[in-house]
């Protein structure tokens, strides 16, 4: 599998991407077998599969009754999913976190460019209380790899976190605040303060910490007191391990490593037209040793440049961590 794990981040094309994700569908079919029971339950049969729009997508509600593994190996890392007291949560076994970590540096620099020249700060307080999370693993990582002597997490102190913003504003030092959407609001109403030079990054997660507002709401409050132009947002879970950014708007962009197809909430075998809603399924190639073909419980919408939307969850879904807010 080497060779087929080093063609994963040098995707260029469409037809690359396509020619991989049948790859990696044969190698899981095989090798995986909870998703190969699961497809031949639908009775899909690999030599009969041309195109990623017949690859059967694995439900993500798998990920929290079965140990979804393409071979048999001892994982390097085992992530968590968020959740409350009794809630069953989701475990990524990852049998090599290198892969991870790829993913992630090299997706944030295909949208904001060399991690070592920001700051990178994170204020997510339900995230560090709690063990397993990718998210903190990602930023504690892209904290070192910044190498920037003010990068760090933060709790509580928020005087020090606002005193650290403004310096870098006036030096002219790029810098990320990476924020969970409930303490990016306390700070919004403990302080209002010019951030226009700092990228502020939603990871999500209101989760019953302060009363539910809209995405739009939430940054309409971010903007006013911040003095920023727009609120980016990252679209990430426990189940996968890529990302995908927007810097705007809640308009999604995936690395070329990534996809995201709409599927009819109807019929799940098949999928809708641009700008319709409908559930997210997401092909990540990363999960090479687990699964790469997931269907979410999210809804969402695409554009006509693959861009897209996050607008909410399926009724009967459980809370998860990342990008709940419905617009």
């Amino acid at each position: 599998m080497l060779s087929l794990k080093s063609q994963i981040f040098n995707i260029k094309t469409e037809q690359e991407f396509n020619e991989v994700s049948l790859k990696i569908f044969n190698y899981q079919y095989d090798c995986n077998l909870i998703y190969q029971k699961f497809c031949k339950l639908l009775k899909v049969i690999p030599k009969n599969i041309s195109s990623v729009q017949q690859i059967p997508f694995l439900p993500i509600q798998f990920f929290k009754t079965h140990q979804i593994k393409t071979s048999e190996f001892d994982a390097e890392q085992i992530f968590l999913s968020s959740g409350t007291t009794g809630m069953r949560q989701s475990k990524h076994f990852v049998k090599d976190i290198s892969l991870y970590e790829n993913s992630y540096c090299k997706s944030f620099e295909q949208f904001y460019g060399r991690i070592e020249d920001y700051c990178v700060l994170a204020l997510l307080p339900s995230y560090l209380e709690r063990e397993g999370s990718s998210l903190i693993y990602m930023m504690d990582d892209l904290i070192q790899k910044s190498k920037h002597p003010k990068s760090g997490f933060f709790l509580e102190n928020y005087s020090e976190l606002i005193r650290i913003l403004q310096k870098n504003g006036k030096n002219r030092q790029k810098t990320i605040l990476f924020g969970v959407s409930f303490a990016l609001l306390d700070l919004a109403e403990q302080y209002q303060v010019d951030l226009s030079n700092v990228v502020i990054m939603e990871t999500g997660g209101m989760k019953g910490r302060r009363k539910e507002l809209t995405r739009d709401e939430l940054h309409s409050i971010y903007k006013a007191s911040f003095n920023v132009s727009e609120i980016h947002s990252e679209y990430g879970m426990t189940e996968l391990l890529s990302q995908a950014y927007s810097t705007g708007n809640g308009v999604f962009k995936t690395p070329n490593w990534m996809k995201v197809l709409i599927r009819d909430v109807n019929d799940p075998f098949s999928y809708i037209q641009y700008n319709k809603t409908g559930g997210i399924n997401v092909i990540d190639l990363a999960n090479i040793d687990s699964c790469s073909f997931i269907a979410t419980q999210d809804l969402g919408k695409k554009n006509e440049t693959n861009e897209f939307e996050v607008l909410g969850r399926f009724d009967n879904s459980d809370l998860r961590g990342c990008n709940l807010l419905i617009s």
